[in-house]
C-alpha cells in the first residue's frame, strides 16, 4: 500500500483540485477597466488570470482589451483553445467586457496605457493581432496558445514594453518558433 500512496495522492489532487463548475463560473466584469460611458480617453489594457482547474496553480491566460478615444465599448483580443471544438478560429477579436473574470478567476491588470499614447498603440495592436501566424491552432504546451498570442503582439509592437510573467506559459513559443 505504501508504494501506491504517491499515485493515490496524485490521483486525488488531479481529480479533486477544483470544486468549481466552469459553466457557472463568473464571467462578470471585475470592475478594473474604466467605464467607456464615462471615460472618453483611449484605454489599452493587458490582463492575466489564473487558468481553469489545476493548471491555474502555475499558469495564466492573457488577453488585451482596447478602447479608442470616444468609443462606446472595448474590443478584446485573445486566443481561446476550446473555440476550435465549435469550428471557430482560436483567435477571438470581439466587442466584450475588457476585465471579465476568467471562468471564476479574477483578472490582474498587467499593463495599461491611456490617452493619446494608447490611441497610437491600439492600431498597432489591431494590425499585429490580425497578422498572428497561428489563428487556427492551439496547444496548451508548448504553444501556440493565449500567451503566445499576447507575446506575438508584444513582439510586433515593442512600444508596449510588455514583459509577460513566467506563469504565461507559451509566451516563449514566439521565440522558439522563429528559430
Amino acid at each position: 500500500m505504501s508504494k501506491l500512496l504517491p499515485y493515490l495522492l496524485i490521483l486525488l489532487v488531479l481529480t479533486g483540485c477544483s470544486t468549481k463548475e466552469w459553466r457557472t463560473a463568473s464571467r462578470e466584469s471585475a470592475g478594473i477597466a474604466p467605464s467607456p460611458q464615462t471615460t472618453r480617453e483611449a484605454v489599452l489594457q493587458v490582463y492575466g488570470a489564473s487558468t481553469w482547474g489545476w493548471r491555474g496553480w502555475f499558469a495564466i491566460h492573457t488577453w488585451i482589451a482596447t478602447k479608442s478615444t470616444n468609443d462606446a465599448s472595448y474590443t478584446v483580443y485573445e486566443v481561446v483553445g476550446w473555440r476550435q471544438r465549435r469550428g471557430l478560429p482560436a483567435i477571438r477579436i470581439e466587442k466584450d467586457l475588457p476585465d471579465r473574470y476568467w471562468f471564476g478567476e479574477r483578472p490582474q491588470l498587467l499593463k495599461e496605457f491611456r490617452g493619446e499614447r494608447a490611441d497610437k498603440l491600439i492600431s498597432a495592436v489591431d494590425k499585429a493581432a490580425k497578422s498572428y501566424p497561428w489563428p487556427d491552432t492551439y496547444k496548451a504546451f508548448p504553444g501556440p496558445n493565449s500567451n503566445t498570442f499576447t507575446a506575438w503582439i508584444a513582439k510586433q509592437v515593442p512600444d508596449l514594453a510588455l514583459d509577460l510573467p513566467f506563469s504565461a506559459i507559451g509566451s516563449g513559443y514566439v521565440n522558439s518558433a522563429a528559430r
